[in-house]
C-alpha cells in the first residue's frame, strides 16, 4: 500500500466533517499539491493493460468521470494517481457559478451523493488553456454542455462553441445532455432533438477534422432514467448518426433506493451505489441495440473492483468512477485495476 492510499483513510473522517463541496474543493487542491511533491506515483504500479477504443490507446480501462475536475486543474495529478483517462467538465461557453449552495450532499449509509451543482465551471476557454499545458499520458476527455440561460432551441450553438474550442486539446469530447441540474437539458434526449443536435455536431466534427488533421471522437452522455422506448429511440439515432461512443450513465432523479434517508428529497442527481443497478440495465440495453463498433463507457455505482468488472462483462469497453472515489479514495483505483486486469 502506498503513502497516498494509507493517508486517505486518515483524512476521510476529517473531510467528511466538512461541507461536501468544501471537502471536494480541498481534495482537488490536495491532489495537486501531492502530485507536485511526487506522492501519487505508485498506484500506477498496478497492472496496466492498454486498450484501444475509438482509435485512442487508453493506458488502462479506468477513467475519472466528469464532475470531479470541472475546471481541468488537476489532470496531471489524476493521471499520476493511476487513471487511464480523465474527463473534465462539464464546461460551458461562458463561466457560470452554478446553482445556489448548499448543492452537494453525502448519503454515507448508501455510499451515495446527491448533487445539484448546475454546471458550475470557469468556461471552456479557461479549461482549454490549462489542457494545453498538461503533461499526463492519460487520455483526456472534455465534457461539454450549455449555459443555464441558453434556451434549448439555441443549445446547439453552445455545444458548437465548446466543440470548436476543445477540439485542439481534447482526446475525445463528451456531449452532456443528461444532467438533471440544468433546467430542460434532458429534453434534448428526445429523438428529434438529439438527432438534430448530433447531426449538426457530427458535421462540425468533420470540418474540424479536416482543419486540424486529426479525429477527436464525439460521445454522448445519457441518463439512467430512460424508458425502454427512449432507449430504443436514442440507440436508433446513435446508429444512424454514427456517434463515436456513448457514456452510460449520468445521475438519477429516482429516490427509491434511498427512500427514508434524511437527504432523500434533496433536489438533484443521485450517484454512487444506488444508481448501479439502473445504470447497468441501461448499459446492457444499449450494448444490445448499438452497432458493435460504437463503444460504451460504463459509469454509475462503481464502489468496488467487482462493480467495474460487472460493467465490462455487460458490454462496456471502459469504465469511470466518481462517487466511489469519494468513499474509497485511491484504494479504489488499485482495486479496479487489479480486478479488471485479472478478470
Amino acid at each position: 500500500m502506498t503513502l497516498i492510499e494509507t493517508f486517505y483513510p486518515v483524512m476521510k473522517p476529517w473531510l467528511f466533517r466538512l461541507d461536501a463541496e468544501k471537502a471536494h474543493t480541498l481534495t482537488v487542491k490536495l491532489m495537486i499539491a501531492a502530485h507536485r511533491l511526487g506522492l501519487l506515483q505508485s498506484v500506477v504500479g498496478t497492472p496496466q493493460q492498454p486498450r484501444t477504443v475509438m482509435g485512442l490507446t487508453f493506458p488502462n480501462v479506468l477513467g475519472l468521470g466528469a464532475g470531479m475536475d470541472k475546471s481541468a486543474s488537476a489532470v496531471d495529478a489524476w493521471g499520476a494517481l493511476g487513471f487511464g483517462f480523465v474527463e473534465v467538465g462539464t464546461l460551458t461557453p461562458r463561466p457560470q457559478p452554478g446553482n445556489p449552495k448548499p448543492r452537494l450532499f453525502r448519503l454515507p449509509e448508501h455510499e451515495a451523493l446527491i448533487n445539484r451543482m448546475g454546471f458550475n465551471n470557469p468556461g471552456i476557454q479557461s479549461a482549454v488553456d490549462k489542457l494545453q499545458r498538461r503533461k499526463t499520458k492519460a487520455v483526456v476527455g472534455v465534457n461539454i454542455g450549455k449555459n443555464f440561460d441558453t434556451p434549448n432551441d439555441k443549445a446547439v450553438d453552445d455545444y458548437l462553441i465548446c466543440l470548436k474550442a476543445a477540439y485542439s486539446v481534447a482526446d475525445y469530447i463528451a456531449v452532456n445532455i443528461s444532467s438533471p441540474n440544468t433546467k430542460g437539458l434532458r429534453d434534448l434526449q428526445a429523438e428529434d432533438a438529439v438527432r438534430q443536435l448530433i447531426s449538426t455536431l457530427k458535421d462540425e466534427q468533420a470540418s474540424l477534422q479536416a482543419q486540424h488533421g486529426k479525429t477527436v471522437p464525439l460521445l454522448v452522455k445519457i441518463a439512467p432514467d430512460l424508458s425502454d422506448m427512449q432507449i430504443e429511440a436514442l440507440a436508433r439515432v446513435f446508429n444512424e448518426q454514427r456517434i463515436d461512443g456513448v457514456i452510460a450513465t449520468n445521475t438519477t432523479i429516482d429516490r427509491e433506493a434511498v427512500a427514508g434517508h434524511a437527504r432523500a428529497q434533496e433536489t438533484g442527481g443521485l450517484s454512487g451505489a444506488p444508481v448501479r443497478e439502473r445504470s447497468n440495465i441501461v448499459l446492457k440495453a444499449f450494448h444490445t441495440l448499438l452497432q458493435p463498433d460504437i463503444p460504451i463507457i460504463g459509469i454509475g455505482g462503481i464502489v468496488k473492483g467487482g462493480d467495474a468488472v460487472e460493467k465490462l462483462n455487460l458490454g462496456a469497453a471502459l469504465v469511470q468512477v466518481y462517487s466511489g472515489l469519494v468513499y474509497r479514495g485511491p484504494a479504489l483505483v488499485r482495486e479496479v485495476l487489479d480486478q479488471t486486469a485479472s478478470s
